[in-house]
């Protein structure tokens, strides 16, 4: 019989797990921090979406076996200890491709058509007293031959330059930002920087990549422009960006993510008066569709860790 413990199902709702093998399966809807090595006392198999498993919650369980992240991401897990300890970790790959594409493309259009204050135009009330079938207000632009800085070149980068591509879009890949040679097919990050017309941030959170984006990149993008981070909290110095957008260094930003989530204590792009900003609550890989790939993900990488074929090891 293996235990499994999941540490924090209110972050994947409707879970379903159809295992091969015989299981007890404890719940825990939001497990905090501290009670980690507690909970999972007696499981040999961790199902955890964001909740951290460090190596002292490893080293304090010599039974765990397996840490199965929820979550393409798994920058909460110290991989490290886990290899060292034996422990093997998996992750289920581009399950929220296709939703975060969108969820990007829906924020290029939102903010290039200037939804969001036409939107709040009506809600006050101007547009019933306009004198004219229509309502004047700020410029608005197609993204048809518009070019698009895309950084990152996996799955979901990929499916943001194909969906682009359906408008018209000129589709650029940015190289790394240190990088001292260019690779075919990309763009010197300081050239891509200059021409884009969007920018969007598909790339993983690590020590090269914190604070990708900060006040010295803003201020080489066209005053036009517009940055994207679907990707992770801490790609952009939110400092820096809500600076920027109030001095119209760029002409408008649309966030999904932000360095600390839920923002409890606050956050610079919370404040008023941002402007052209759109910030949704880290929900573009929650699609419904997502969330059945993702349990079929889990699925299968459990099944295959206990028949001793483990899949998306990491």
């Amino acid at each position: 019989m293996h235990k499994i413990i999941i540490l924090d199902g209110i972050t994947v709702p409707g879970l379903f797990l159809t295992l091969d093998f015989p299981n007890e399966v404890i719940y825990q809807e939001l497990c905090a921090d501290r009670d980690v090595s507690e909970a999972i006392a007696g499981s040999d198999i961790v199902i955890t979406n964001k909740v951290k498993v460090t190596r002292e919650h490893m080293q304090s369980n010599p039974q765990l076996k397996m840490i199965a992240v929820a979550a393409t991401g798994f920058n909460h897990i110290d991989i490290d200890a886990a290899k060292e300890l034996g422990i093997t970790v998996t992750n289920v790959r581009a399950y929220s491709t296709q939703s975060v594409a969108e969820h990007t493309v829906m924020m290029m259009l939102t903010l290039s058509h200037q939804l969001i204050a036409y939107h709040q135009s009506v809600d006050v009330g101007k547009w019933q007293q306009s004198p004219f079938y229509s309502l004047p207000g700020p410029a608005y632009n197609e993204l048809l031959g518009k070019t698009l800085v895309i950084i990152g070149k996996g799955d979901t980068g990929q499916a943001v330059a194909k969906l682009a591509c359906a408008f018209g879009m000129n589709v650029l890949f940015s190289e790394r930002k240190d990088a001292t040679n260019c690779r075919p097919g990309y763009t010197k990050f300081e050239d891509a920087l200059c021409q884009a017309d969007i920018l969007t941030l598909h790339c993983p959170l690590n020590d090269s990549t914190l604070n990708l984006i900060d006040h010295d990149e803003l201020i080489q993008m066209k005053k036009t422009a517009f940055l994207i981070n679907i990707g992770r909290g801490g790609l952009v110095n939110e400092q820096s960006l809500a600076d920027s957008l109030r001095r119209g260094d760029i002409a408008g930003a649309g966030f999904d993510v932000l360095t600390i989530e839920p923002p409890i204590n606050g956050n610079p792009l919370l404040q008023k008066e941002l402007g052209n900003f759109i910030l949704t609550p880290h929900l573009a890989c929650r699609s419904s569709e997502a969330f059945q790939r993702l349990t079929e993900g889990l699925n299968n990488n459990l099944n295959a860790f206990i028949a001793g074929n483990p899949i998306n090891v990491v």
